[in-house]
């Protein structure tokens, strides 16, 4: 027994030994985040095996693991979230087009430049000599993607040059709106544009810059010591050709780009030292404060809690008259009638209402050309009609025999007893649980910004975004949505008191 005890500990002990040398022997994790939704030329799925990524920001990610000894492993997270990922410190870097800003320089350690871009104009081939200038689009409407520099300069130029400025949540749609004639131009990165150009026909670039800027490498505001080590890496892959080698291979290396790596190579000219004090966030950038960035987002945001706001009640209004039509199809139509509108229920209600809104906008677009405000009424109005339908059917089915029986006996058609009896009855059981309906609309259009709309969910992630702060954009949207629901849940209230008053003999 003493014997098998010896030998069992005997075989324990290699196994921890093993395993001990194994763990010694496997490189510690890079984490780096992006967003492989961004796609092309940063990070996105290899179309060879969508299991892999690949992307200029990847080869990046990887020659900084090499260098720290690591191994690089991915982490997913939305673009617009990766600000505040880095700060709770869900990744120890994070590379996917992240621009460089003063605000972002507030919020998070910021590497040196590692690209410097161009924010471009395109418009359509044949308004190549009609807008070359952000001023010559007045009047019209330009897009670009939300909680960007292009964005930014966008809000400007709509309050001083009279342009309309659309947001959108990827930068492929810009473009392919752009041809079709939902837009009139895009403003974006050269390299987004550059892209864009080579994949959609018909399009004509500016590269003159409407403005310049980099991206850079985010991580946590207290890991400045591995922000350090990755400017070291990354002015050694700009001096040995690396860097410059993985542009080219993404092909987007241009002039600019020398200009850049000799300012931050060189680190003996007062413009490097001043541009390596700018990238780490210690140039002495004077950012608005709080109060004024929010005094500039309040209008933005009041004008997207209007569009939500209308938006959602005149989708309820058709979702509510096809939703009645809907029910009293099925509760008098023949057996054909109810077996389309029961399929039509369980496929709205059994599929996303994201995937009907891309269906109505984007899909449907080589047929029908939709304004995407008219989109948005569909898709909403169209998905809350199936759920609306089965709070009107339940309602009317819940009536009692007894009072359709005596309708009957007294000489009322089957038309009468429903104006007469069945509704008037049903409307009051479903008053409650319609008032639930709008109330969740008002939150689900927040869905509607991936076409397009700006509404306010939207918006306040761009103001959180650009402020660093979920605290402020946070309290104004919630007070906003409150502002809009509670005046419907008191009038429900006041309906439902008045209904059930006992009425006068």
């Amino acid at each position: 027994m003493d014997r098998q005890n010896r030998r069992l500990a005997a075989v324990i002990v290699v196994l921890f030994v093993a395993t001990t040398s194994l763990a010694a022997q496997t490189p510690a994790v890079l984490r780096w985040g992006g967003d492989a939704e961004g796609g092309a030329p940063f990070v996105e799925a290899d179309p060879r095996d969508p299991n892999h990524l690949v992307g200029l920001d990847v080869e990046i990610a990887e020659l900084i693991a090499h260098e720290l000894g690591r191994r690089p492993a991915f982490v997913q997270q939305t673009f617009t979230s990766l600000d505040q990922s880095a700060v709770r410190g869900d990744f120890d870097i994070a590379l996917s087009g992240i621009e460089d800003t003063p605000a972002r320089r507030t919020m998070v350690a910021t590497s040196i430049p590692y690209y410097e871009f161009r924010e471009v104009l395109t418009v359509r081939d044949a308004d190549r000599d009609k807008f070359r200038t952000l001023a010559g689009l007045r009047g019209h409407r330009v897009a670009t993607l939300g909680g960007t520099i292009a964005y930014e300069i966008l809000l400007k130029s709509e309050r001083s040059d009279g342009i309309t400025a659309v947001q959108y949540d990827d930068d492929v749609h810009p473009y392919s709106d752009l041809a079709i004639g939902r837009v009139d131009a895009v403003l974006l990165d050269n390299v987004l544009a550059d892209r864009s150009m080579r994949k959609v026909p018909g399009l004509h670039t500016n590269f003159d810059a409407v403005a310049t800027s980099h991206y850079v490498i985010i991580l946590s505001p207290t890991n400045t010591a591995l922000r350090d080590r990755v400017n070291d890496i990354l002015r050694s892959a700009m001096g040995d050709g690396r860097l410059e080698k993985i542009l080219r291979k993404w092909q987007v290396w241009n002039d600019d780009q020398p200009k850049l790596f000799e300012r931050l190579t060189t680190g003996l000219s007062a413009e490097a030292r001043s541009a390596k004090a700018e990238a780490t966030g210690q140039g002495g950038v004077q950012l608005p404060s709080h109060f004024e960035m929010t005094w500039s987002y309040l209008p933005s945001l009041l004008k997207a809690a209007w569009t939500t706001l209308w938006l959602s009640c005149v989708a309820m209004a058709l979702a509510v008259l096809a939703g009645i039509g809907i029910a009293v199809g099925r509760v008098y139509g023949g057996w054909t009638t109810r077996a389309v509108l029961t399929s039509y229920v369980e496929v709205m209600r059994g599929t996303p209402v994201l995937l009907q809104l891309f269906v109505i906008y984007y899909g449907c677009a080589s047929v029908i050309r939709l304004d995407a405000y008219l989109s948005a009424l569909l898709g909403l109005g169209l998905n809350y009609a199936a759920y609306e339908s089965e709070i009107y059917r339940s309602a009317l089915e819940a009536i009692p025999i007894g009072q359709l029986e005596v309708a009957r006996v007294l000489g009322l058609t089957e038309r009468q007893i429903l104006r007469l009896v069945r509704a008037p009855q049903a409307l009051r059981l479903a008053l409650a649980p319609m008032t639930n309906d709008f109330v969740a609309m008002l939150k689900d259009s927040s869905l509607v910004s991936v076409i397009a709309v700006p509404e306010l969910a939207k918006q306040t992630q761009i103001f959180a975004t650009n402020l660093g702060s979920w605290v402020i954009p946070g309290v104004l949207c919630a007070g906003l949505y409150l502002a809009m629901s509670l005046p419907v849940a008191h009038l429900a209230r006041m309906l439902e008191a008045k209904w059930k008053a006992p009425t006068a003999s």
